[in-house]
């Protein structure tokens, strides 16, 4: 009896009405805002314009999508293609199968050209998106716990994903990998996340340092898997995938810093001038405030001044008037006697 065991969903699609929310999918769509969001976040701290990181994901994220399915359904046809199999099933990308190699593959061309309309280098928005990237694969392997796919050999440990009887499948309690792989890509984020600040990299060496942290993980967790999958010389082809691209992803870390040190001082031209014009307009903008707020202020304290002094010199005739004595009066008076009777005669 398993005590402790990760459920599965029952269903992976909710139907609100005669709309079908799948969870696959929306795992995907959250893993490419996740991978937007954090990009840009980047790519304005590198010096670049935000929107751009959105803009050339317009033309990498359906690149990649193609691609990935692509790479799912060359490297596994016999699902589609064999006897007693629909080919039109290879176009229901909503029920799983995406192939992370050419995802990457075919989104870089993608990305490529979205940055030559942009005119900025492929490698330094490759560098911003990384960690966005492996915290989207985070979010997307959800999808696979939706649909029930791509777990592990059978198990007891407390964590062990607890699997319905469907086609394809047996019942039972087998390793989450879909979890492990999640978790891994939180944890080469987060490395690569570090180096870059640590070490200031740059010319595509944080994409690299990306990539084969993922393999590295990928080739394991790919080594538990028990679906279905190609081998060849006893390892499943996407362990070998995982190796490959491992060597590839390192050689160009390594030969990269020997070549093109440092990191790119300017990753999109003219967005550096804009910012500082901007910076500009904004502090003469809080300049002339400043001069108006002044301005109005000496006038208020000289409108105040001389209200103060003609309130002083009103008090100084009151008390003038006020100390005048019983002589004053006196002499006020016989003045106007005398100027009555002249007046009379």
């Amino acid at each position: 009896m398993d005590l402790a065991y990760i459920p599965s969903p029952s269903t992976g699609v909710i139907n609100l009405g005669p709309i079908p929310l799948r969870g696959y999918a929306f795992c995907i769509i959250i893993g490419v805002f996740v991978a937007v969001w954090f990009g840009n976040k980047r790519w304005v701290a590198r010096g670049g314009r935000s929107g751009t990181v959105a803009d050339i994901a317009v033309w990498a994220v359906p690149f990649g999508l193609v691609g990935g399915r692509l790479y799912h359904v060359i490297t596994d046809y016999q699902l589609y293609f064999s006897e007693g199999e629909n080919w039109v099933d290879a176009f229901k990308i909503w029920q799983g199968g995406l192939g992370i190699w050419g995802a990457v593959a075919l989104g870089a061309v993608g990305a490529w050209i979205g940055c030559r309309r942009r005119g900025i280098p492929l490698p330094a928005w490759a560098d911003a998106l990384a960690p966005g990237l492996a915290f989207a694969q985070a979010c997307g392997r959800w999808g696979n716990w939706f649909n029930q796919e791509l777990y592990g050999k059978a198990t007891d440990v407390p964590w062990a994903l607890k699997i319905s009887e469907g086609p394809n499948r047996v019942a039972g309690t087998y390793h989450p990998t879909f979890l492990y792989e999640s978790l891994w890509c939180i944890g080469a984020a987060l490395l690569v996340l570090w180096a870059d600040r640590r070490f200031k990299l740059g010319h595509g060496r944080v994409f690299a340092l990306y990539v084969a942290a993922y393999c590295a993980g990928r080739a394991w967790i790919e080594y538990m898997r028990v679906d279905e999958a190609h081998h060849i010389l006893g390892l499943r082809l996407n362990v070998w995938t995982a190796l490959i691209v491992f060597v590839l992803a390192v050689a160009y870390f390594v030969i990269s810093a020997k070549v093109r040190p440092g990191r790119e001082e300017i990753v999109e031209p003219g967005a550096a001038e804009e910012a500082a014009a901007a910076a500009e307009a904004a502090k003469d903008g809080e300049g002339v405030e400043d001069a108006k707020g002044a301005k109005a202020s000496e006038e208020t304290k000289a409108s105040t001044t001389a209200e103060g002094g003609a309130d002083k010199a009103s008090k100084k005739t009151l008390e003038a008037d006020g100390d005048a004595g019983p002589a004053d009066a006196v002499t006020t008076s016989e003045k106007n006697d005398t100027a009555e009777t002249a007046k009379k005669g």
